[in-house]
């Protein structure tokens, strides 16, 4: 019975090693139950707050509202991936300058700190670590506990040195598209030019 358990184990475990890995890692925010006053009673329904990012100097702040928490992750996955900034970093993958944003009640400041690594706290934490930064100090000037608005502040001074996220597309791609579309159009009118030459003689 022993051996048998052992064997079921072992191919679990190989199972799990055939996955491939998130282009972004994630970190949940803030889930919320949100409650819709109707006609016969109330709706409930999940807003979920997440942050996304490659650790490669890539972040994106997503929400996702749904009436399940998986689909809302979901959706909130989605619309991070829609909002991806890439960030210009220094070489040691910190910022070059002192930044510092308000957005709504929250008011956030980050600080370039040489050798001391990532000295943050709360959502600050979370998004720095996920963009891959270090050496980093940062600071939530405000009383503000709502995690999303903080997060918000947060993005808007990275926003200062970042721009939109975009895939590279391979060059080889559009070469060969080239290729193949300029003989089949060239074709038919040598063809059509031969016919009016035979159709004359």
């Amino acid at each position: 019975m022993e051996k048998g358990k052992e064997k079921k184990n072992s191919g679990r475990r190989s199972s799990s090693f055939g996955r491939s890995k998130p282009e972004f890692d994630q970190k949940i925010i803030n889930i919320r139950r949100v409650t819709r006053v109707v006609a016969g009673g109330r709706r409930f329904s999940f807003s979920v707050a997440l942050v996304a990012g490659d650790k490669k100097g890539s972040i994106g702040l997503g929400l996702g509202k749904a009436g399940d928490t998986a689909l809302a992750i979901n959706k909130a996955v989605r619309n991070a991936k829609k909002n991806m900034i890439r960030l210009n970093l220094t070489k040691t993958m910190s910022i070059p300058h002192e930044l510092s944003a308000k957005f709504s009640s929250s008011h956030v400041k980050l600080l370039p700190n040489k050798g001391r690594g990532l000295v943050a706290g709360s959502v600050v934490r979370d998004i720095v670590k996920l963009s891959g930064m270090k050496d980093i100090t940062g600071k939530i000037l405000s009383n503000s506990k709502n995690k999303l608005n903080n997060a918000k502040a947060v993005v808007k001074a990275l926003s200062v040195i970042s721009k939109k996220y975009a895939k590279i597309i391979p060059e080889s791609i559009v070469i060969t598209n080239q290729e193949i579309v300029i003989p089949e159009v060239e074709k038919p009118a040598r063809n059509a030019t031969h016919n009016v030459a035979g159709g004359e003689q």
